[in-house]
């Protein structure tokens, strides 16, 4: 009678946990919590990286591209245009596909982009990988956000927003000078091929999280960040 009492209670408490979820009081238990966490935190890392580390290395790139001002400008052009192009239509693809799967899609092709990048061997290759580059970067940092918005309880938000803010900030910060130890000591190349060992980090701890894929309208919160 004890034990039946017991796992009743226990069953009580996890439809009243689900009740309050589906209300947006708390979140449900999501596993793996921590490794969502890192590759969102890796994601906006590469994100923000990419907006500044390229600056840097542009007149090596211009030398060795062979390229005028007015040419090598497309390089830094054409990620920032492609990226604010692609943003609006993050939202409605984490609609219909799956917040975690385009997510999880823009980590690789970011990173498959990165690696075209470096690779590139002359100016109209390198600007139009820099245009795939940008189109996967649109969805990391607001699909991010909103995953961070589900697994962690609204009590939660405001510690989940700081990591999110450390991430998004570390990149932008620490790009110019990455980019130029890199390039002065390696190559210019090595500004793209940097994000390659992030992006597997992220794609391996996105893969190793074995929670459900999160469709757009799961909380009001998530449609928010979105």
């Amino acid at each position: 009678m004890a034990f039946a009492a017991n796992h009743w209670a226990r069953c009580e408490a996890a439809i009243a946990a689900t009740a309050r979820a589906v209300k947006g009081e708390t979140a449900p238990p999501i596993v793996n919590r921590g490794a969502m966490t890192a590759t969102i935190i890796c994601a906006c890392v590469m994100q923000g990286l990419d907006t500044t580390i390229v600056n840097v290395c542009l007149p090596h790139i211009q030398g060795s591209m062979s390229a005028s001002q007015d040419q090598i400008s497309w390089v830094l052009t054409s990620y920032i245009v492609s990226s604010a192009i692609m943003m609006p239509l993050t939202g409605w693809l984490a609609g219909h596909f799956g917040v975690k799967y385009i997510f999880l899609a823009s980590v690789v092709g970011f990173t498959l982009a990165s690696a075209l990048c470096g690779a590139a061997t002359s100016l109209t290759q390198l600007v139009l990988y820099r245009v795939l580059q940008g189109v996967c970067s649109a969805g990391l940092v607001p699909l991010g956000q909103a995953t961070l918005f589900t697994i962690y309880p609204r009590e939660r938000h405001g510690y989940a927003m700081a990591i999110f803010s450390t991430g998004a900030m570390m990149g932008p910060i620490i790009g110019p000078t990455l980019g130029g130890w890199l390039t002065e000591n390696l190559d210019w190349r090595w500004c793209f091929y940097i994000n390659l060992p992030v992006g597997h980090c992220a794609r391996s701890a996105s893969l190793s999280s074995s929670a459900s894929p999160v469709p757009c309208g799961a909380t009001s919160s998530t449609c928010s960040a979105l």
